[in-house]
C-alpha cells in the first residue's frame, strides 16, 4: 500500500472530482458517510454522548457534516467549533449551514471560552486540524487538547490527529490530540509509523472515501506499507526437480569467545529461511558448539581460538551474512578490511561488521553494490551520524544509501528498508521482539532469502517482514515477556505458510450504504 504524502492527497482530491465531475462538498460527503458509518456500525445507536470538536477548514467540514448524520439518526451529540482562525473553508461553511437548517448550534470555542465538560464514558470526535496544519496551534487550543485528554473518553480522530504535521515532528508533545484511534482518509500517513509521532494515536485504520484509483495507481510514492499483499507476488515458489545445490548456499562469517551464540541463531534461521546448505565460519572456540547445537550446518573455523582473525575459506557460497558476534579486536579489524577488498559475493553485513566501517568508513567504498546493512539506532547513528528528528534520520539514511549503493534496514518498531530514495515500511512484529538475538535471526534470514536467488531489495523487505510476522505468531504462545529470538526462528516456517492462509469469513455488512439525506 502507497503511502502518500499531504500535497499528493490533495492532487488525488483533485483528480477525483475533475473525472468524476463532482464538488469538493460531495466529496466531502462521502467521506463524513464513511465515517458515520464506521460509528454507526459500532455503537448501534448506543446512548452514549458525543462531542464533536469541529475546526474551520476541510478537517471541521468532514466533522460538521458527520455531526449531521449522527444527529439524523438519534444520537445524542455536542458540536463545537474550535474557532481558531478567521479564515474559513468553503465547504466548511456549506455543512454548517446545513447543520443550522437542521436546528443544530454548534458552540464556537475561543480563546476565553468556558471549556464543556466531557464524561469519561463519552466520544470525542477530534475533527480540528487536518493534514494542512503548517504551524503549532494556539495556546488556547493546546489547553484545549489537554482538556480533552484529561476527560480520559475515547478520542477518534478524522484523518489525522490534529495539531500532527505531515512532514516534522512537533516541538510541543502536548500540542498533539492523542487519538485512541484514527480513521485515516484512503490512505495511512507516514507519521503513523515513525517513533516520535507514532504515539499520537493507538490505533489507525484506513477509511475508503472513494479517490480515483487510477490517480492512485498511477502515482509513485516515497514510501510504501509493506503486508501479505505486497509479499505474495515476491515469493519464489520451489520447483518440483530442485534440490539443495539450487536453493543456495549462505555463508555466516563471525563469532568471538562467548558470542557463538549469535552465529548459531543466524546460521538456523538462514537455513530455516530456505537456503540449501548454510555453512558457519567461526573462530576454532565455536567448532563443538555449532557442530553439537545444529547438526545440519557445516563449519569451517580460523587458525585463531578465540577471534576471527583470517576469513579464507575455499567454498563458493552464494551470499554471506557478515558481523554477527564477530568482535572489534584489532585483527578481526584488519581481517574484515583484507576480506572486503578481495569478496565480490553478496553482503548482508550486521552488528561489530557495522561498527567497524563506521569506525572505518573508507572501507565502506569496498562493500559490493546493493549490500544489505542491518543497524540497530546505536549502529545506525554510528554509520550517519546524528540526526535531530525521524525525518532528518530517514533523509540521511537515503543520502547513505545513495552514497554507498547499498540497503539500509533501518530496525524498529516499523522496520523501514531504505533503497533508491525509497522506504518500505513493515507492518510485523511486536515489543516482544526487543530481546537478545532477534536482530542476529534477521540477518540470517534476509541471508537465506539472497542465497535463494530473491534480489537483494526485495530479500531485505520480505525478510524484515517475515521475521516480524514469525514474533507475531510466536508472541501469540509465549507472551511478551517470554519472546525469544529461538522462538521466532521455530515460527518462521508458520510465517512462510501464513502467506498463503485465508482470513475468515465473516457475516457481510454494507458499510457503504447512505444514512438518508
Amino acid at each position: 500500500m502507497k503511502i502518500f504524502s499531504a500535497k499528493q492527497i490533495y492532487e488525488a482530491d483533485k483528480a477525483t472530482i475533475k473525472k468524476n465531475n463532482i464538488s469538493s462538498n460531495e466529496l466531502m460527503e462521502g467521506a463524513a458517510v464513511q465515517l458515520f458509518n464506521w460509528l454507526h456500525l459500532r455503537i448501534q445507536g448506543g446512548p452514549v454522548k458525543i462531542h464533536l470538536f469541529c475546526g474551520i477548514g476541510n478537517n471541521g467540514g468532514d466533522g460538521i457534516a458527520l455531526a449531521r448524520h449522527l444527529q439524523e439518526h438519534g444520537y445524542n451529540i455536542a458540536v463545537y467549533v474550535v474557532n481558531y482562525s478567521k479564515k474559513r473553508s468553503d465547504d466548511f461553511l456549506v455543512n454548517l449551514d446545513r447543520l443550522k437548517d437542521r436546528k443544530i448550534w454548534p458552540e464556537f470555542l475561543e480563546e476565553n471560552s468556558v471549556l464543556p465538560e466531557i464524561g469519561r464514558e463519552d466520544i470525542v470526535v477530534d475533527a480540528i486540524f487536518g493534514i494542512g496544519l503548517n504551524r503549532a496551534p494556539d495556546s488556547w487550543v493546546v489547553n484545549l487538547f489537554e482538556h480533552i485528554q484529561k476527560s480520559e473518553a475515547f478520542v477518534l480522530s478524522v484523518d489525522i490527529p490534529s495539531g500532527l504535521f505531515t512532514d516534522k515532528v512537533p516541538k510541543d508533545e502536548k500540542a498533539v490530540i492523542k487519538a485512541n484511534h484514527t480513521l485515516s482518509f484512503q490512505v495511512p500517513k507516514l507519521v503513523f509509523f515513525l517513533p516520535e509521532t507514532g504515539i499520537f494515536t493507538q490505533q489507525w485504520e484506513v477509511l475508503d472515501i472513494g479517490l480515483d484509483p487510477e490517480f492512485l495507481a498511477n502515482t509513485e510514492t516515497d514510501y510504501e506499507l509493506i503486508g501479505k499483499n505486497e509479499m505474495l507476488p515476491v515469493y519464489i515458489p520451489r520447483e518440483k526437480f530442485s534440490h539443495k545445490g539450487t536453493h543456495g548456499h549462505g555463508l555466516i562469517v563471525g563469532g568471538s569467545y562467548g558470542k557463538i551464540g549469535s552465529v548459531n541463531l543466524a546460521t538456523k534461521a538462514c537455513l530455516e529461511t530456505g537456503s540449501g546448505l548454510v555453512t558457519a565460519y567461526v573462530p576454532k572456540c565455536g567448532y563443538i558448539p555449532l557442530q553439537t547445537n545444529f547438526p545440519e550446518a557445516m563449519v569451517l573455523t580460523d587458525a585463531d581460538e578465540k577471534n576471527i582473525t583470517n576469513i579464507e575459506f575455499d567454498i563458493n557460497p552464494t551470499v554471506i551474512g557478515i558481523g554477527v558476534g564477530l568482535g572489534k579486536d584489532q585483527s578481526t579489524v584488519k581481517a574484515l578490511d583484507k576480506f572486503l577488498s578481495k569478496n565480490k559475493k553478496p553482503l548482508v553485513i550486521d552488528a561489530d561488521a557495522l561498527n567497524i566501517l563506521s569506525e572505518n568508513k573508507s572501507l565502506l567504498k569496498k562493500i559490493p553494490a546493493q549490500s544489505v546493512l542491518t543497524p540497530h539506532p546505536k549502529e545506525l547513528e554510528r554509520l550517519i551520524g546524528n540526526w535531530k528528528d525521524d525525518f532528518d534520520k530517514l533523509d540521511k539514511a537515503k543520502k547513505f544509501s545513495k552514497q554507498y549503493d547499498c540497503i539500509l534496514v533501518i530496525k524498529g518498531s516499523h522496520t523501514i528498508t531504505i533503497y533508491d530514495e525509497k522506504g518500505y515500511v513493515n507492518t510485523t512484529g511486536n515489543p516482544g521482539m526487543g530481546t537478545a538475538g532477534t536482530g542476529d535471526v534477521l540477518t540470517g534470514m534476509i541471508t537465506g532469502l539472497i542465497a535463494q536467488s530473491y534480489s537483494p531489495l526485495n530479500a531485505a523487505v520480505f525478510g524484515v517482514y517475515l521475521h516480524g510476522r514469525a514474533g507475531d505468531i510466536a508472541v501469540d504462545k509465549t507472551g511478551y515477556q517470554a519472546l525469544t529470538a529461538t522462538n521466532v526462528i521455530n515460527d518462521i516456517g508458520s510465517a512462510f505458510i501464513d502467506l498463503f492462509a485465508q482470513p475468515e469469513s465473516r457475516p457481510e455488512v454494507n458499510e457503504n450504504e447512505a444514512p438518508p439525506e
